[in-house]
């Protein structure tokens, strides 16, 4: 996505900045979106702070809370077989 435009923007006294439209419609990046700034050798990076932070299984694991019984290999089988039913069935 490497573009040739140079596009020019200054720094406000509160030091703020104003990405130009065009660069904000492309990366449809809306009011209020959070960026990451990271200084590099060549400048700074501006990335899109991801909505839901990277996890893990073993982070999750056990969240939801469940009563019942465990169920086995074939009722987990079994209950597969029929959502896929039920989605074939309906469209």
């Amino acid at each position: 996505m490497a573009h040739s435009e140079n596009l020019i923007t200054t720094v406000s006294t509160k030091g703020q900045i104003t990405l130009p439209k065009t660069i904000r419609q492309r990366r449809e990046w809306e009011t209020g979106t959070r960026l990451i700034v990271e200084e590099t050798p060549e400048g700074v990076l501006l990335k899109q702070i991801p909505a839901f932070a990277p996890t893990s299984p073993d982070d999750v694991f056990g969240m939801l809370p469940f009563s019942d019984d465990p169920k086995t290999l074939e009722e987990m089988g079994a209950g597969v077989l029929a959502e896929a039913r039920r989605r074939h069935d309906r469209d």
